[in-house]
């Protein structure tokens, strides 16, 4: 963790160095100072926690949604291989279908408010979890649960005692890629008929050649990438502790 703000400080270094010896116009690659000044400017006079919290909300439930189907489908499909053979193609052709492609459809359906996001987002994270969550329910020992068996457990006693806590180092495992896609799913479907949002606000940056604007939104959403993928990060060795 030390090694994030050296790297970040390094980062601006860098990017300041650029700027001032490429002297590049503000539009084409404003200088840190620049992008900063726009940063606080915004972050006082409340725009940009206006998007931000749009933005955070189709996140959260994205993934929220994308992550209890996935998980819950997952389960059915692990405990189901005749399930799975039935219905794997038609989940994986769904997903070879680019988000960006399914957005305009989705904003068609449910309008340009916050439910075609949200939907957006939970596709977006839905088969990385749903993956995960059956090759983590299908790597449990067979050993351990043939004892549970001998044990007499009944199947949710098997699931809360057993599966769960062997499955969860590869469930977080999708957890950690879900959290970052779901930031580019809300991104995604702000970009296609949004009012409100950072992906909005980067849109409108673009329209006025406000690049440090752009900058700026761009700063808040890897905030918001690394926040999350840390509090999952957290949630991984508070949960995994008895792994150590």
């Amino acid at each position: 963790m030390l090694a994030l703000p050296g790297g970040v400080l390094l980062l601006i270094g860098l990017w300041a160095l650029i700027a001032k010896v490429g002297n590049y116009p503000t539009f084409i690659l404003p200088d840190p100072v620049s992008v900063f000044n726009e940063l606080a400017e915004i972050t006082l006079d409340g725009t940009l926690w206006h998007h931000t919290q749009t933005t955070l909300f189709e996140i959260l439930g994205g993934l929220t949604l994308g992550l209890s189907t996935a998980t819950l489908l997952g389960y059915v499909l692990a405990k189901s291989p005749l399930l799975e053979r039935l219905t794997g193609p038609y989940i994986v052709a769904s997903q070879s279908v680019p988000a960006i492609a399914i957005a305009p459809l989705l904003v068609i359906w449910f309008g340009s408010g916050k439910i075609s996001k949200i939907l957006i987002c939970a596709l977006v994270v839905f088969f990385p979890i749903l993956v995960n969550t059956i090759v983590g329910i299908r790597s449990v020992d067979q050993g351990l649960k043939t004892l549970m068996h001998s044990l007499r457990a009944n199947r949710w006693q098997t699931f809360v005692m057993l599966e769960i806590p062997a499955a969860m180092p590869v469930l977080l495992g999708g957890l950690k890629i879900g959290v970052t896609l779901s930031v580019i799913g809300a991104v995604v479907g702000e970009f296609v008929g949004s009012d409100r949002g950072l992906g909005y606000l980067i849109n409108l940056s673009k329209g006025l050649f406000n690049t440090p604007l752009m900058f700026a939104a761009l700063i808040a959403l890897g905030t918001i990438s690394l926040s999350l993928y840390l509090i999952v990060t957290g949630l991984e060795r508070w949960l995994l502790a008895w792994r150590r």
